[in-house]
């Protein structure tokens, strides 16, 4: 089986290329390196020790989609691409939606076309909205997200709900992730952001390797144990292994979608005290406005996916900031 991986030389990318190639799979990597590295899908390679096919190209070009799928049998698509900062969606909706929505739409049209219609779709705990109760249950209805970012998602879900209600030879997962952290336990492969990091764990490592001076913790008045947001920590790894999970459910048709999260909330200041307690390190911060976008709390509830596909986080906090930190570590400057 081949399988087709947008966006698989980013973050989440790289993890599940490794973890795919791990559990026999041929993939195709489909990446136009505008937030990811060549070097994380060349380390894949060396870890895996089997290799890839890359094509450095755009989810939202139709042409480049029709080669692919010309050129190699694809069996399924792990559709991951996309733009992901939820403060950035706020103040650009029109890429995010552009990107997101846009370049979904042209890789279901080249999939039909092609006769594929086996999909993991890379979805958001953010298309639950800001009004949700937590934790967050896969049979709620979908919410208003409070950023461009979680409505470019929650577009792509309607839009495949529909395209499954009408065409019943679409087989489709839909993961709705919590936040992913982490990096393999070899420190090989890891989150490596373009520019001023965006989410929590890389900001944290940077200050810790002196790489930045202080941590902003962008709001200290929610209403939440000790004032700052919570959210459900995942492994980066547990994250990849659920999408090899997912992948052996398309075997029926029709449309499903899970939560891939542990189900336990961890404050932004919690998270810090792990992250210097673990690895030993001192992360100086301070506080700073809200963001736009942020919500205070919210987490899973994973059991569907535990019940339904027999996947669970296994990995705990400690792990998480420990592999990060061996990363950093390993990888001062990000990837070559």
């Amino acid at each position: 089986m081949t399988i087709l991986v947008t966006g698989g030389a980013g973050y989440i990318g790289s993890h599940t290329v490794l973890t795919l190639l791990e559990a026999g799979y041929g993939v195709v990597v489909l990446d136009n390196l505008c937030n990811a590295s060549l070097e994380s899908l060349r380390r894949v390679e060396r870890m895996a020790g089997r290799e890839l096919a890359f094509v450095k190209g755009d989810v939202c070009d139709q042409a480049c989609l029709d080669a692919i799928f010309a050129e190699w049998e694809i069996t399924a698509v792990i559709h991951l691409a996309g733009l992901k900062a939820v403060e950035e969606s706020v103040q650009q909706p029109l890429d995010y939606y552009g990107n997101n929505v846009g370049g979904s739409l042209t890789l279901y049209q080249a999939m039909r076309s092609a006769g594929v219609h086996r999909l993991v779709f890379s979805s958001s705990a953010t298309v639950y909205g800001a009004e949700a109760p937590v934790p967050y249950r896969e049979d709620f209805p979908r919410g208003v997200p409070s950023s461009a970012y979680g409505a470019s998602k929650a577009m792509v879900e309607q839009m495949l709900e529909e395209l499954c209600s009408v065409e019943n030879a679409w087989s489709v997962v839909m993961l709705r992730y919590f936040n992913p952290i982490g990096a393999h336990a070899s420190g090989q492969i890891g989150e490596d952001p373009r520019g001023f990091p965006n989410n929590l764990m890389p900001y944290i490592a940077q200050v810790a390797a002196g790489r930045r001076e202080t941590l902003s913790i962008f709001g200290d008045d929610y209403p939440t144990v000790d004032g700052t947001c919570e959210r459900d920590y995942l492994h980066v790894m547990d994250l990849a292994e659920g999408h090899v999970v997912a992948m052996k459910h398309l075997d029926r048709t029709g449309i499903q979608c899970y939560n891939l999260g542990t189900g336990r909330p961890v404050s932004v200041l919690q998270m810090v005290s792990r992250f210097i307690a673990v690895n030993g390190v001192d992360v100086p911060y301070l506080m700073a406005p809200r963001r736009a976008g942020d919500l205070p709390a919210f987490w899973a509830d994973p059991t569907k996916a535990w019940n339904e596909l027999g996947w669970r986080a296994r990995r705990c906090l400690d792990s998480m900031v420990r592999d990060t930190w061996r990363w950093q570590q390993l990888n001062p400057d990000g990837y070559p």
